[in-house]
């Protein structure tokens, strides 16, 4: 996927999960297209979201007339019919989707999807417990999004150690091997902060590493 600025997201299923995606992302400031087969459904999203549209995602010509090659990412959310959640990954492949995300139900589901070339296959509930152990075992991990090869966007209270230090003091890239991404200071937010920027208690940072070494700050 392309890093930085407006993205366009096409979610699939607007099930709890693809809703909450589809909100998300829209409050992020990204343009969504949210899709599902149940017009109630959609008629409830649509507020939420750039655009909302009814119709059947297994139908070729339904998915065509979206430009699915156009989005950054496709998101399918509708792990509750294997079938279907495999035909539609299947044909947006052949469509050239970009990047595409899909929920499985289990892992016979998600073998399935790895083999015809989803990018990513995702367990939110397996996900969500992951995330939860680890902030009340931590304390210092806030939330964190689960990427591929082992890899976290978390945020981050600032340890106590590093409060009125500045990053290249702390030099967490070298010492942790982690990016920052941004610091979030009250309202205000620093974007891919410099060396000399110091920080001060209750800063939380939004950081880019593995797994491990996320669970090593939580640790300090």
């Amino acid at each position: 996927m392309r890093s930085g600025g407006k993205k366009q997201f096409l979610v699939i299923g607007l099930g709890r999960f693809g809703t909450s995606v589809a909100k998300t992302l829209t409050e992020m400031g990204h343009e969504v297209l949210a899709m599902d087969r149940d017009n109630r459904i959609v008629e409830d999203v649509a507020p939420f979201v750039t655009q909302a549209v009814q119709g059947n995602c297994t139908d070729d010509e339904v998915l065509l007339s979206l430009g699915v090659e156009s989005y950054d990412a496709v998101v399918v959310s509708i792990a509750s019919n294997m079938r279907d959640s495999i035909l539609v990954c299947m044909l947006l492949k052949e469509m050239r989707a970009r990047y595409i995300v899909a929920k499985a139900m289990d892992d016979l589901h998600a073998k399935v999807l790895q083999k015809i070339g989803v990018d990513q296959v995702i367990f939110p509930e397996r996900d969500m417990g992951k995330r939860t152990a680890r902030s009340l075992a931590t304390g210092q991990l806030l939330d964190s999004m689960i990427l591929p090869d082992d890899y976290e966007i978390g945020e981050i209270r600032v340890p106590q150690e590093w409060e009125d230090r500045s990053l290249g003091q702390i030099d967490i890239r070298k010492k942790y091997d982690l990016s920052v991404l941004s610091v979030r200071r009250g309202k205000e937010m620093k974007v891919s902060p410099r060396a000399d920027f110091v920080l001060r208690r209750d800063d939380v940072l939004l950081v880019l590493g593995q797994t491990a070494q996320l669970g090593e700050i939580g640790r300090l």
